[in-house]
């Protein structure tokens, strides 16, 4: 028999795109499998319906804290694999099958990634594969819009820096080893951190561009928004001073201090930068007082 699938999808307030997202799940080639819905207290509640399960958030737990919900309760159902899947994509029939038999290839690989392309532009990468930027202490995705010409489709299995939680299959034995998805972050670099976890307990974390998969983009918090802003800022020295490498510690307190300098100016002199100037030595600010997690006093 087949592995047993768990596929998670994380839901807040965006109820039509997760309809689209489970009628192409609808087509897919795996036969052992399950979706969870996870909500987070959305204004429209999701109606369990063929066999899909709904779990209800009595409020918003943020990315982490909403997908471990949905990771606890399929754990207890003895699964083999944890799937989490962005409730604003639509899948391939065949994406899951080529996940789990990459992962199945070999004892070491922990985490198995997707190729994923833009909704609206079918051609265009959104992610090919991750590599770590310690001069920015953040992810960055191989191939973020470039019309895809098979440039990274070679070997079929590929180790990545980092996967994205926005197509991410975890074997359990991963989960039973490093824990939960950290949620110290509430929102962005909780994927990263975890994918760093996985391999300092020795597993790989590899990209299979023969999975294929669409994605809209996130609808929750609005790029370069005040959120946006703040949580990347902050959580991002999160992340650092977790994995950064020893000799770059130091370098980023210095950064800080540049960047602090440079939010001054612009309060200073600067008025149309000021809210993004407040957002940022915010985030710095949080980041040192570890005021982590959720945000829910200054937007």
């Amino acid at each position: 028999m087949q592995p047993k699938v768990f596929i998670i999808i994380l839901n807040w307030n965006n109820w039509p795109d997760v309809e689209e997202c489970l009628e192409s799940l609808k087509n897919n080639d795996y036969p052992n499998y399950e979706v969870v819905i996870v909500d987070n207290d959305s204004k429209e509640k999701p109606q369990a319906s063929d066999g899909v399960k709904v779990i209800y958030n009595n409020k918003n737990l943020g990315f982490s804290g909403g997908n471990n919900v949905g990771i606890k309760y399929a754990l207890k159902q003895d699964t083999d694999y944890i799937l989490l899947l962005n409730d604003d994509t639509i899948v391939t029939p065949d994406f899951l099958s080529k996940m789990v038999k990459a992962a199945e290839s070999d004892s070491k690989i922990g985490m198995v990634g997707s190729k994923i392309y833009f909704y609206k532009d079918r051609n265009k990468l959104w992610f090919a594969g991750g590599i770590i930027n310690w001069l920015y202490n953040k992810g960055e995705m191989k191939g973020y819009n470039e019309i895809d010409k098979g440039q990274y489709d070679q070997p079929d299995i590929q180790e990545s820096s980092y996967l994205t939680g926005c197509c991410l299959l975890v074997k359990r034995m991963v989960i039973e080893k490093i824990g939960l998805l950290p949620e110290e972050y509430f929102a962005y670099y909780e994927d990263t951190d975890w994918s760093l976890a996985a391999q300092k307990a020795g597993f790989k974390t590899v990209f299979v561009p023969k999975a294929r998969i669409w994605h809209k983009g996130s609808k929750s918090s609005r790029e370069f928004s005040k959120p946006y802003i703040y949580y990347h800022v902050r959580n991002g020295l999160i992340f650092a001073s977790k994995y950064a490498p020893w000799y770059i510690k130091p370098i980023i307190h210095l950064d800080i201090v540049w960047r602090i300098i440079k939010q001054i100016v612009k309060l200073v002199f600067i008025s149309q930068k000021r809210i993004w100037a407040k957002v940022i030595l915010l985030g710095i600010k949080d980041f040192y007082f570890k005021k982590w997690g959720k945000n829910d006093n200054w937007y």
